[in-house]
């Protein structure tokens, strides 16, 4: 029996596809986690799922539901998000459940780990 070609191309492309989707997963399933001394804090709060890594130069690296959430430290020592500029709080996890507070059920958006005016968004993080 002959393939026709397009047949032949179709199932080499769904077997290549195939091969490499494998290997990225194996690769994402296997990578360690992050060093217990670069992991500031992990944990659920209001139904989101709060991330703090200590980043290159030992500043929080804070992510909500896997989007970044940017920190600002305060002339007091306290920590504000673009969520709320207005209460300062002691620590970069008290100011990302302040955020999230905030938030309520609305995503965060993807401008919310940029400072400053958003193009296209709304203000506050809250994506529409």
């Amino acid at each position: 029996m002959i393939v026709p070609r397009r047949a032949a191309l179709r199932s080499l492309f769904a077997a290549v596809v195939t091969v490499f989707t494998g290997g990225a997963l194996t690769r994402i399933v296997a990578a360690p986690s992050p060093p217990d001394d670069l992991l500031v804090f992990d944990e659920m709060y209001g139904g989101r799922h709060l991330r703090g890594l200590r980043g290159p130069a030992g500043e929080p690296v804070v992510l909500v539901d896997g989007r970044p959430l940017h920190l600002m430290r305060c002339a007091d020592g306290g920590w504000v998000s673009p969520i709320d500029h207005y209460e300062s709080c002691p620590t970069p996890l008290a100011a990302t459940r302040a955020a999230v507070e905030g938030l309520g059920p609305a995503p965060l958006s993807r401008f919310a780990a940029g400072h400053g005016v958003h193009p296209g968004g709304s203000p506050r993080g809250v994506h529409a």
